[in-house]
């Protein structure tokens, strides 16, 4: 079995955060295909970047994907989550949306934690995209941004723990995500300071693409979803405009 770890992200660094923390977690049997964004922001900290990105994931699935038995979108906000799901014939699975139902299930409210302020309206809009806007208690972010934390994730753990432990008590939130392909493997490290469950959004994502792409469901071939039309496209890659002329 492969997957493509897609990390629509420009930083080739943070791919290799992301594959360091999946590495013990892969079964045997399994190879993690990694791919990073050809074009775009470093690491993604606004609406305009995370626009570029979702071209930059579509982008990264036409060149990697052939061959891969499912997608793990491994960027927190999920940049082109909708537009792989409809493109690629193999199930995507993007690291919010599984962390945020994970989330959700285990602690019924639950916050968010991550580094960056403008990330707080995006991600409560993509909480209410997946419904669970009920569900949000807050969105508590950090003055570091997930590239800051992953330069230096020693000197961030105190700061997280805090947060998580702010938007418990204010919020009432029963779990915490943290939030971010930069945070990656810090949840365990936070735990011990946060007296509700704390989700690594990279680690929850992964074992939710492994359960896909163990028991995958059919591709629709109907509704908004299933394979679009093909379409003549200008100005794009020779890998994207095939895919999407249905070469």
């Amino acid at each position: 079995m492969r997957i493509l770890v897609l990390n629509p992200n420009s930083s080739a660094e943070m791919t290799a955060l992301v594959m360091r923390v999946l590495a013990p977690l892969t079964p045997q049997g399994v190879t993690l295909v990694p791919a990073t964004g050809r074009f775009g922001a470093r690491y993604i900290s606004s609406r305009s970047a995370g626009a570029i990105a979702a071209h930059a994931a579509l982008d990264a699935y036409a060149e990697h994907g052939p061959g891969c038995d499912a997608v793990y979108l491994a960027c927190f906000g999920d940049p082109g989550l909708m537009a792989l799901k409809e493109i690629a014939s193999v199930p995507v699975i993007g690291m919010a949306e599984a962390s945020c139902l994970e989330a959700s299930r285990r602690g019924g409210r639950f916050s968010i934690v991550t580094g960056g302020e403008r990330w707080g309206p995006i991600l409560r809009e993509f909480a209410a995209l997946l419904g669970l806007d009920g569900a949000l208690a807050a969105v508590e972010t950090v003055v570091p941004t997930g590239g800051d934390i992953a330069r230096d994730p020693d000197g961030a753990i105190a700061l997280l723990a805090e947060a998580c432990r702010r938007t418990v008590q204010r919020d009432g939130a029963g779990a915490v995500v943290l939030g971010g392909a930069g945070l990656a493997g810090l949840a365990a490290r936070v735990q011990p300071h946060v007296e509700v469950p704390v989700l690594c959004a990279t680690e929850v994502g992964f074992v939710a693409v492994l359960a896909a792409a163990g028991d995958p469901l059919p591709k629709s071939a109907t509704g908004d979803l299933a394979l679009p039309a093909a379409v003549e496209s200008v100005g794009l890659s020779a890998p994207l405009a095939g895919l999407l002329g249905g070469g």
